[in-house]
Order: structure tokens, then C-alpha cells, then sequence
């Protein structure tokens, strides 16, 4: 890839990848887990397994030890991470959605690598947010091979990804972490003078406040068919008194703005570090966030973009990719 001069801004040359109605064709997570297999690798999980309404083997979702269990028991079988725990306040996310970026992330290298997808340490990530669970770095160390920088505001959560890298003696060569001290800062502090990446990626707050976020972990909660529990009046309580399966502190949940606002600040700092990332994205969950984004892009003069739209099941998310280098 060539690089853009600084002083042209062109007009972006915006790509749509259409979606799928399952997951990515390399990802292991495809159709039902498979319950047998989660249990050899990772015996903890047995405590959880219940047959459901259909007679199958499954477990209770609306469970966060269950569910954090099952997140175990899918590393160590698909990943050989033997020893993948968070503390209870924090994000559990879906595993096989988290691969599935991943996957897109891969293809996207492919597309201007002849088809091919680099693997290996040369290529670099840059995971902002990474979280307490380190499930990204740690799907494209053990899918691809590639050197994992990732960032956070939180340093507990932090303390807890490198507790999970150390049980699994994963150096910092493989995956390296790094405390983003300012916390309205994205880029900024963590992307080092002259540091360059091929990727980067994020899976920004979704709510625009903790109202909202709670409002919205409710809702899930229901869905679940399980009654919402009564909001806490205590200070300090943040989301924890409102019990949502896959958790998650406040700074992982919403931020001023949401995710719009989020993702604008990120394509504003991407703009100060052009040349140091050949694509940067994001997950972006709300479509009507999407003219917003464009209009951002247009005005720092990316020199192209992706939408890549996914769909699992009912549920439909898209990455945004964008890049100030122009296409080979």
C-alpha cells in the first residue's frame, strides 16, 4: 500500500462486504456446542450442564458463573487456554462473535495480500479495550499468530488479562498490555512514536450513560425470562445489582456519548497517527450510528473504508474499517 500525501484528501472509497446468515466459514464455533467435548476440556463446566426443554445439553445463560465456565471450557477446547478466569464484575463476552470479528479482521489483510491471510508475528494488532477476559488477543495469537498490543483504562482489569496470560505463560512477545492512563484518550499514550500496525480493533462502549446501560441489561435480563431485579440505591453499586450474564464494570458498558461518540473520537485520533495503521476498526452496533461515522470519515479524508456486515442468528453487528492508505 502507498501512502496518501498529507495534503490531498481524497474522497473515500467505501466497500460494502455483505453479510452472511452464520458465522464465518473459519470460525470453530459453528452450530451447537458441543457439551461432551466442553466437559473433557475443561471438567469445571459439568457443575453447569443441565438438560434444557428439548431434552439437549446445555446450560442456564442467565447464569454468570455458568457462563463464564462455558467460556473456560470454549478456550481450552478451540484455543488449548487452560486457564482463563475473570474476576465476577467484569465482561464476559460471547466467544464465537468475538472470533467472528476476528475472521473479518484476517480477511481484510487477505484482500490486500493477493488473498492470502499474513500469519505470524510480523503482523501486528493494537486491541483497544481489551478488557479483564483478553478473549481478542488471544483468539489471534492462537488463530493467526500475530503480536497482540492491548490497551485499557481499567488497571484491574488489566492485572486481570495478565494474570490470564501468565497461567498460560503467553509472553509479552505474543500478547503485550498496556494501561491507557488517559481516559479520554484513545490512540494517544498507547501507540508509541514510529509503532505501526496492520490492525486495530474495538468493541467501544454501547451505552451513552449508566441509566441506559442498565435499562438496557434489564431488557436482557427479560429476555432471558428471568425477572429484572430491583435497581440498587447504594452508592457505588454501579451495574452489579443487576445481575446480566456476561457482567461488565461501567467504562466497559457506556461512555459519554455512547458508541457514536466513541468511535468519532477514534476516527478523530486516527487521523493524528495516519500512516502508523494500515486499517483501523471498530464494531459498531447501531446503524443509525452510520452517517454520522461517514460524515466523520469524509471530513479527515480517509483514502478508503469497509462496511462489513454480520449476522448471527437475529442478531445483526458490522465492523467499520478505514484506512488513510491508498489500495495497492
Amino acid at each position: 500500500m502507498q501512502n496518501t500525501s498529507a495534503h490531498v484528501r481524497p474522497e473515500p472509497k467505501q466497500k460494502l462486504v455483505p453479510h452472511t446468515a452464520s458465522f464465518h466459514p473459519r470460525n470453530r464455533h459453528q452450530g451447537r456446542y458441543d457439551f461432551a467435548a466442553l466437559q473433557a476440556a475443561h471438567p469445571a463446566l459439568q457443575a453447569f450442564v443441565r438438560a434444557n426443554a428439548y431434552a439437549d445439553e446445555s446450560i442456564d445463560f442467565a447464569d454468570p458463573q455458568a457462563v463464564r465456565a462455558l467460556n473456560a471450557a470454549l478456550l481450552a477446547q478451540h484455543y488449548g487456554v487452560k486457564d482463563w478466569n475473570i474476576p465476577p464484575q467484569y465482561l464476559c463476552p460471547p466467544i464465537p462473535s468475538r472470533a467472528d470479528y476476528m475472521h473479518h479482521l484476517a480477511d481484510l489483510l487477505a484482500a490486500d495480500n493477493k488473498g492470502n491471510i499474513p500469519r505470524g508475528s510480523a503482523v501486528r494488532l493494537l486491541d483497544i479495550g481489551t478488557g479483564a477476559n483478553c478473549i481478542y488477543p488471544l483468539v489471534a495469537q492462537r488463530e493467526y499468530g500475530w503480536q497482540v498490543v492491548g490497551s485499557d483504562i481499567d488497571a484491574g482489569a488489566l492485572a486481570s488479562a495478565q494474570a490470564i496470560l501468565d497461567a498460560n505463560g503467553i509472553p509479552a512477545a505474543q500478547i503485550e498490555l498496556r494501561l491507557q492512563s488517559e481516559r479520554n484518550a484513545i490512540f494517544k499514550g498507547v501507540v508509541k512514536s514510529g509503532e505501526r500496525f496492520h490492525l486495530t480493533l474495538c468493541n467501544p462502549p454501547f451505552h451513552a450513560s449508566m441509566a441506559e446501560a442498565q435499562a438496557g441489561t434489564r431488557r436482557k435480563v427479560s429476555n432471558l425470562g428471568k425477572a429484572a431485579p430491583p435497581k440498587s440505591k447504594s452508592k457505588g453499586a454501579g451495574l452489579g445489582t443487576v445481575a446480566l450474564n456476561f457482567g461488565g464494570q461501567p467504562n466497559e458498558l457506556w461512555c459519554p456519548g455512547g458508541e457514536e461518540g466513541f468511535i468519532l473520537r477514534m476516527i478523530e485520533e486516527s487521523a493524528h497517527i495516519p500512516q502508523q495503521c494500515m486499517w483501523f476498526t471498530s464494531l459498531v452496533s447501531k446503524a443509525a450510528t452510520l452517517p454520522a461515522l461517514s460524515r466523520a470519515l469524509q471530513c479527515v479524508g480517509v483514502a478508503q473504508s469497509q462496511l462489513i456486515k454480520m449476522k448471527h442468528g437475529q442478531k445483526e453487528s458490522r465492523v467499520l474499517a478505514w484506512s488513510f492508505l491508498n489500495a495497492q
